[in-house]
């Protein structure tokens, strides 16, 4: 049977690394942030290339809903899509989310914080989605009685084979080896503002090792950290972990 995949996640983390291993299926097609267009519209947040990108989706979520809850396009079996959690807005019903198979893909927010401050200087915890990424997980597990998958980034690139395998065995798809790889360059399934975000991952051709890093935090990005890691945490405790056998 065919399965849409809704990964969601916030900005900086490996969303478009996870999006280029399902585009390297086979028989799988992605969509990456389809929900942008109509964020940035409805909000007129500050975003590199913002016109660009309203222009090329639109600002009507809800046309953009009715195209993501179709069919999986092409005749594949696989649909991935890659979507931020900060670009659910509110008054949008959540109804829409429950015919997918919806996953979470999380980093800590000291990370993330880290990360996103380079190229955006004023954000608060809403702008790194991590309040409607809980919110997201409990409507989901609240609809389904069950636990949604929860990847965690760093898990993921220490271990790459063993998490995508768990990942794709929960979703009941069969893990592809060649998700561990793909090569460098563009997409054309990648969003117009890929030229702004997306340099190391044009450069990439797989996952990169996780490296520590040391992260130094003034009192106002403290404060979002601290604002932000109650519901990283909470998602943290429901990560999904690799077989013993399956090893990167």
């Amino acid at each position: 049977m065919p399965v849409t995949i809704a990964m969601w996640s916030g900005p900086r983390n490996i969303s478009t690394a996870m999006m280029r291993a399902f585009e390297n299926r086979a028989d799988c097609v992605v969509s990456d942030e389809p929900l942008y267009g109509p964020y940035l519209s409805n909000t007129a947040k500050p975003h590199p290339g913002a016109d660009e990108v309203v222009a090329a989706q639109g600002g009507d979520w809800r046309a953009v809903v009715e195209r993501i809850t179709g069919a999986v396009p092409g005749g594949r079996r696989v649909w991935y899509q890659k979507h931020m959690t900060h670009h659910i807005l509110p008054g949008m019903t959540m109804e829409w989310i429950d015919g997918l198979v919806n996953c979470f893909l999380i980093r800590d927010p000291a990370e993330v914080l880290a990360s996103y401050s380079v190229r955006r200087d004023a954000f608060d915890a809403f702008d790194l989605g991590f309040p409607q990424q809980l919110k997201l997980f409990e409507h989901v597990r609240g609809r389904t009685g069950a636990v949604p998958v929860v990847l965690d980034s760093r898990d993921v690139l220490e271990n790459p084979r063993g998490l995508l395998s768990a990942l794709c065995d929960a979703v009941g798809i069969g893990f592809d080896e060649n998700m561990l790889s793909w090569p460098a360059g563009r997409r054309d399934s990648d969003g117009v503002w890929g030229k702004y975000w997306y340099d190391a991952v044009w450069a990439s051709t797989g996952f990169a090792p996780y490296r520590p890093k040391t992260i130094a935090l003034d009192d106002a990005a403290q404060r979002v950290v601290d604002a932000c890691r109650p519901c990283y945490e909470t998602l943290y405790a429901y990560r999904l972990r690799a077989s013993a056998s399956a090893t990167g």
